[in-house]
């Protein structure tokens, strides 16, 4: 990785933007990699501007390495005042913003933050319960069909509150 897209992750990482659960979200995405350990949770709140559901506002939780949490807070930026569908077609390397180009080794950075925010944001399917892997008797939601290209898997979780119910 370059000394300059270093800097450029420090400062992202100085000043995190959007970051924590978000109360009352319309939409929860959850993505991980149980190899590496990798964990983004996306929550997204809508409002009507001009006859359209934009975002209005969206936070993250990661557990990960730095790059994805730099590219999670701009991404969330980026998506502020966007419908859906221009959300969905954002690519994975416009989603990391002012980082530029990602070097090969932390491009998985970015498409956790895209695996996050189509679980939000995608057209629900019928989710189907299902045991938690290493938690005999704990549902996990998984949203059939959502991954992608096989790097990690889509899991959805229902909205939590804050006491956790």
């Amino acid at each position: 990785m370059t000394d300059d897209l270093q800097k450029r992750i420090q400062a992202a990482l100085a000043n995190p933007q959007n970051m924590g659960e978000m109360a009352n979200a319309d939409s929860v995405g959850t993505v991980g990699n149980a190899d590496c350990g990798e964990m983004l949770r996306l929550w997204v709140k809508f409002k009507e501007q001009n006859g359209k559901r934009v975002i209005d506002r969206a936070t993250f939780q990661s557990f990960g390495c730095e790059t994805a949490i730099a590219v999670a807070s701009l991404a969330t930026e980026l998506i502020r005042g966007k419908t859906a569908e221009e959300a969905l077609a954002l690519k994975t390397e416009e989603l990391a913003g002012e980082l530029g180009p990602l070097p090969p080794m932390k491009i998985h950075c970015a498409q956790l933050v895209e695996g996050a925010l189509r679980s939000a944001l995608e057209p629900q399917k019928p989710a189907a319960k299902i045991e938690a892997p290493g938690a005999p008797g704990t549902p996990a939601w998984i949203a059939p069909g959502a991954c992608k290209d096989g790097w990690f898997g889509v899991v959805r979780m229902p909205p939590r509150s804050v006491d956790g119910s």
